[in-house]
């Protein structure tokens, strides 16, 4: 069994719950996500690292260490990652 050391089981669910609540939220007003017209624009990768940029820049001061601005973080890098991914899927 591995032991982990940094709450790791704990930080995946919260990081799964934010998710979701992201998509019950603001995500689930129309079917189609405003990042998926912004990755079909060709602007995905630089938006995403921008949105880890500001609340990486943000946590620690707009609203003190805000769990929830490292989840956003964390969050856009699923994001992209997952898009990356898709993307060498459909080539091969």
């Amino acid at each position: 069994m591995i032991k982990y050391k940094w709450e790791e089981p704990l930080v995946l669910h919260m990081i799964e719950e934010h998710i979701n609540n992201s998509y019950e939220l603001h995500y689930s007003m129309n079917s189609i996500q405003s990042t998926e017209f912004i990755f079909d624009a060709e602007h995905g990768e630089g938006f995403c690292i921008g949105n880890i940029i500001k609340y990486a820049q943000r946590y620690g001061k707009k609203y003190g260490k805000n769990q929830e601005d490292l989840l956003k973080i964390i969050h856009y890098a699923i994001i992209l990652l997952g898009h990356e991914i898709g993307s060498k899927n459909k080539e091969t």
